[in-house]
């Protein structure tokens, strides 16, 4: 490949205020809105411009929330499960009710285009939609035993309180996912704290593996991931392009199950990064996510720009091909243009960690058990994608991918219905389906004697 394609950019408009009706700078905990004399700000990526001072949460609020919501619990734990499914359906019906809303403090307070916030609002509701109908199907179970004169049942009873720190880059899909599981299944807290403050989250996280050991804490995490995507010689070109372009530059590459490595065998290499290059011309607009056509808004902060230019660099310093992009945006500081590497090795920075940005890197295999061996090499494994017609080839590689989901010929794969997790170091536990629940349940046995 030669030559490298510039991708369109729009400056980056100053949205409307948010109306103060959308505004929440206090917390809310045991039903109450609580000031704080600390406050942070709360910046809009695209323009820099502060949309509101937020409370800031620590220690002290956190653990009054803990201790409301385990006061709540007391009489939670024996509302029925036709009401818990009646409340968290009246939720989902709220959220739809209020999607744009919704979607247009997403985009204000993260930066995606608007049509891509209302999506993750659907999604996200569809998780209480999805537990609302769970909740009244915790199940247990009748277990035969040799004694006669005996019985043994299993039940399942909520955990308790749980306590959820939630990611930056999907904050209603991840808050509504894994609260919308707790209250079906017990009480939950949420508080958010400012970035980078380790006491306001080691107050509401002692969940965390560390922590959680000495009190046996019951551990659910969904961490980060590094996917790596495949094509093989049998792929139909142009349905791994479009997969790719799907799977990588969702939310500008901030997310957790984004493409971070693309792998390519040599006999559709060139034609794939063909391909992608194109797509990437044709279907890429970075700007304001307020704005008309926008596919690509800014990345979080300019640490985040800063890692991704980095990545980029790192890589051309070792012979890497600039394909498209490849340099900060001029619409404003916070943004990065859709960057496309050919000639990647798998010892530069951008195939050994994951960027969680515009960047999508392409390297080159041979086999496919070179393939299977590149993508497994790192500690973590959340999700994997891989594109292919043969079918001894698909299941082959299905089953030897080490991640929690894979992608058979499709780039997007998150589900309300399909449990989200991963492995090695992307965490424990899942999220979503008819496993997401028991994350928040206790087994109980119990034997009857004397019958």
């Amino acid at each position: 490949m030669s030559g490298i394609l510039r991708l369109p950019c729009r400056m980056a408009s100053s949205c409307a205020s948010l109306p103060a009706s959308l505004l929440r700078p206090a917390a809310y905990v045991g039903g109450s809105w609580i000031q704080s004399s600390t406050t942070f700000p709360v910046l809009d990526p695209a323009t820099g411009r502060e949309l509101v001072q937020v409370v800031d949460c620590g220690p002290k609020e956190c653990r009054e929330a803990v201790r409301a919501a385990a006061e709540a619990f007391r009489s939670w734990r024996d509302v029925s499960s036709k009401e818990r499914s009646v409340l968290l359906r009246r939720w989902y019906d709220l959220m739809i009710q209020n999607k744009d809303d919704l979607a247009r403090i997403i985009t204000a307070e993260n930066g995606k285009p608007t049509k891509e916030a209302l999506g993750e609002i659907v999604y996200a509701a569809g998780f209480l939609e999805w537990f609302s109908e769970e909740a009244r199907r915790i199940y247990g179970d009748v277990i035969s035993v040799p004694m006669k004169d005996r019985r043994a049942v299993v039940l399942k009873q909520p955990v308790g309180v749980a306590s959820i720190i939630t990611p930056w880059n999907f904050p209603s899909a991840m808050i509504t996912r894994k609260v919308g599981a707790a209250l079906a299944a017990g009480c939950t807290v949420v508080v958010k704290p400012a970035e980078d403050t380790p006491l306001s989250a080691l107050a509401l996280a002692e969940i965390l593996l560390r922590y959680a050991a000495d009190s046996v804490k019951r551990v659910s995490m969904e961490l980060g991931g590094h996917a790596p995507f495949i094509v093989f010689d049998s792929a139909d070109v142009d349905r791994a392009a479009a997969g790719a372009l799907a799977s990588k530059f969702r939310n500008s590459g901030q997310t957790c199950v984004c493409t971070n490595r693309f792998l390519v065998q040599k006999g559709i290499h060139d034609a794939f990064v063909k391909k992608l290059s194109a797509l990437m011309g044709k279907e890429l607009r970075v700007g304001n996510g307020f704005d008309e056509g926008v596919t690509q808004g800014p990345l979080i902060n300019e640490r985040a720009v800063d890692k991704v230019e980095h990545h980029v660099k790192d890589a051309v310093s070792q012979g890497a091909h600039v394909v498209a992009g490849g340099k900060r945006c001029d619409v404003g500081k916070n943004f990065y243009e859709p960057t496309l590497l050919s000639n990647v090795s798998t010892q530069m920075l951008c195939a050994r960690e994951e960027t969680f940005g515009p960047l999508a890197p392409v390297i080159k295999f041979d086999t496919e058990e070179e393939a299977v061996a590149i993508a497994n090499s790192a500690n973590v494994g959340l999700a994997g994608y891989f594109y292919s017609q043969d079918p001894a080839q698909i299941w082959r590689v299905a089953e030897q991918l080490e991640v929690g989901m894979v992608g058979v010929n499709e780039g997007l794969l998150s589900s309300v219905e399909c449990p989200f997790g991963g492995v090695k170091q992307s965490g424990l536990g899942r999220e979503g389906s008819r496993y997401g629940i028991d994350e928040y349940l206790e087994v109980k046995y119990v034997c009857f004697g004397g019958l």
